[in-house]
């Protein structure tokens, strides 16, 4: 797991930046309801993606909470007395206070099933009936685009999948919330090229292959031997899966 303290500094810079914040928030708001009065953003991090849902929605009430200290700083500066530090299986929040929950880039994070079977249920609570929770889910094979660089990655070892759609529908559905609709958005300026790729290995992104371990070492020397080094590949699509508690 990255220390997300330590990353806060480059992390829009390192992930498309703007661009990528655009394609997530046009595709959210694609999802909750125009009639949203009260919006929260869930693992909200440095705020990019928040204050763009914010803006669109000028008559919605947008409230982020981050985990991390140093995201949540960098999200209060975007949207000033609007976030707050809190954990996502304990939210800080009554139940039914929001119209909409959305949490970006998150589940796959969770340490375990019952971390995301919390986090699914924390959402559910705190929204009102006929809310709408939106999520992104499939992450890691989000970025599998059928590129050189997922040919020479292919064998890596794999930590198991914490947001298949199948297992985060039957959480929410086991929390009374119900399939409503689904999109799917591109991570703009996230295509990976080879020499992206090494350093993404030597600072720990790909958790089955820390720094130093001489399997890494075998990927980033087959890495290195590919043309175009600095070539991105294709961006990932990201998808979204959108969940309404029954009224």
């Amino acid at each position: 797991m990255l220390d997300y303290d330590k990353e806060a500094g480059a992390y829009d810079a390192l992930r498309g930046g703007e661009p990528r914040a655009e394609a997530a928030a046009h595709a959210v708001l694609g999802l909750v309801p125009e009639g949203a009065r009260r919006l929260l953003d869930i693992a909200c991090g440095t705020g990019i993606v928040t204050r763009r849902l914010a803006a669109a929605r000028p008559r919605t009430r947008v409230t982020g909470v981050d985990l991390t200290h140093a995201m949540a700083s960098r999200a209060a500066a975007r949207l000033p007395g609007s976030v707050v530090i809190g954990d996502a299986r304990r939210l800080p929040f009554r139940d039914g206070e929001f119209d909409a929950v959305t949490s970006v880039w998150l589940l796959h994070l969770l340490g375990g099933p019952g971390d995301v079977r919390a986090v699914v249920g924390e959402c559910a609570r705190v929204l009102r009936p006929g809310g709408v929770y939106v999520t992104t889910v499939d992450k890691a094979a989000s970025h599998n685009v059928g590129s050189d660089i997922d040919v020479v990655l292919a064998p890596r070892p794999r930590a198991p999948a914490m947001d298949p759609a199948d297992a985060v529908e039957k959480y929410a559905v086991a929390h009374g919330l119900r399939a409503a609709g689904q999109a799917r958005f591109p991570g703009r300026g996230q295509g990976r090229s080879p020499r992206r790729t090494i350093a993404d290995l030597r600072r720990g992104w790909f958790v089955t292959l820390p720094p130093g371990d001489p399997l890494a070492d075998g990927f980033a020397a087959r890495l290195a031997a590919l043309p175009d080094q600095d070539r991105p590949r294709p961006d990932p699509e990201f998808t979204l899966r959108a969940f309404r508690k029954a009224a």
